[in-house]
């Protein structure tokens, strides 16, 4: 049981498309209205029992105890007890809607690989006062969307008692730092959760702020250079407008803002042809399309700087 009266079972052999699902195990629904209407107001109640106790069985009855709630729920309405009605039983044409049969007595999901029915069911939210013609999709599927772990989610009716959702899970997709803080992302830059899981550490790394939301941008820059992408180690976000990738051996890439691909481009024809990782350079600038500017490490930059006092010495220039 879950709480509310509902009891999980699986319904892989009851539906193709179903993985598991729910079934209301509650006291009947007539019962509990009349129970809660005698104590509401005793004249409407005496008829609507009175009137139940004659009806025949079969849809016709459903009808005449419809005719009968519509009775009482206006008497509650007029008595001031209304609210207090919807609370416990839900809006009175969703009770109608039941009442005809269209309660809804199974849930099935389908698409969950990471995450569980009960969490599913939970955010959902569709509780036992509610009836499959009045049941609104598109809340459902908002509320689940509203899971991080749930990137897509489609809802179906069946009548009259069934209720199918369909989901796609939001996978983790990359590792997003901020502050210090590394959280696994989905696909569309939404925080599924900490990280906290080295299964995880060979994911596409990212940092700072809207690097997350770029994430699907920035894979699609190191997946247009196979070779350069095996050497990075880190997408580094600067003022939401450009990247800077950071190498597995320290060595910094610094991309445009417009045109990414085609510097990236650029620098791996540059480790291709020319070795510019095998050299004593620290970082290259692409950022100007007309130009590249190489930083040296400090050592070769002391020694180039050595060399070229001694020529310009050589050359009776100052020393």
């Amino acid at each position: 049981m879950d709480g509310s009266g509902r009891d999980l079972r699986s319904l892989r052999a009851a539906s193709p498309y179903a993985q598991t699902g729910y079934v209301y195990r509650t006291e009947p629904l007539t019962s509990r209205v009349f129970r809660f209407l005698s104590s509401a107001s005793a004249l409407v109640v005496g008829r609507v029992l009175a009137g139940f106790s004659l009806l025949p069985k079969g849809f016709g009855s459903s009808l005449t105890v419809a005719l009968f709630v519509g009775t009482a729920v206006f008497g509650l309405y007029r008595g001031g007890h209304l609210d207090a009605f919807v609370a416990t039983y839900g809006e009175p044409r969703s009770v109608i809607a039941r009442l005809l049969g269209f309660d809804i007595r199974s849930v099935t999901i389908s698409g969950l690989s990471a995450l569980d029915e009960k969490a599913v069911l939970a955010a959902a939210a569709i509780g036992p006062e509610e009836s499959l013609p009045f049941l609104d999709a598109e809340t459902i599927r908002s509320r689940l969307l509203e899971v991080p772990m749930i990137r897509e989610v489609a809802v179906r009716k069946f009548y009259p008692n069934a209720l199918s959702i369909g989901i796609v899970e939001n996978k983790p997709y990359a590792i997003w730092q901020m502050n210090g803080d590394l959280s696994v992302i989905g696909v569309d830059g939404r925080v599924i959760g900490p990280l906290d899981d080295e299964a995880f550490a060979q994911l596409p790394h990212v940092v700072g702020e809207g690097a997350a939301s770029h994430i699907g941008e920035f894979v699609a820059l190191i997946d247009s250079q196979p070779d350069v992408k095996a050497l990075v180690r880190a997408g580094i976000r600067v003022g939401d407008r450009r990247w800077t990738l950071k190498l597995s051996n320290g060595f910094d890439v610094y991309l445009p803002e417009e045109n990414a691909e085609k510097a990236l481009g650029r620098f791996a024809a540059m480790v291709r042809d020319n070795k510019i990782l095998d050299r004593d350079i620290v970082s290259v600038d692409l950022r100007q399309s007309d130009r590249v500017t190489l930083r040296l490490t400090e050592v070769a930059a002391n020694t180039r700087a050595e060399l070229l006092k001694a020529r310009a010495k050589a050359k009776g220039g100052p020393a």
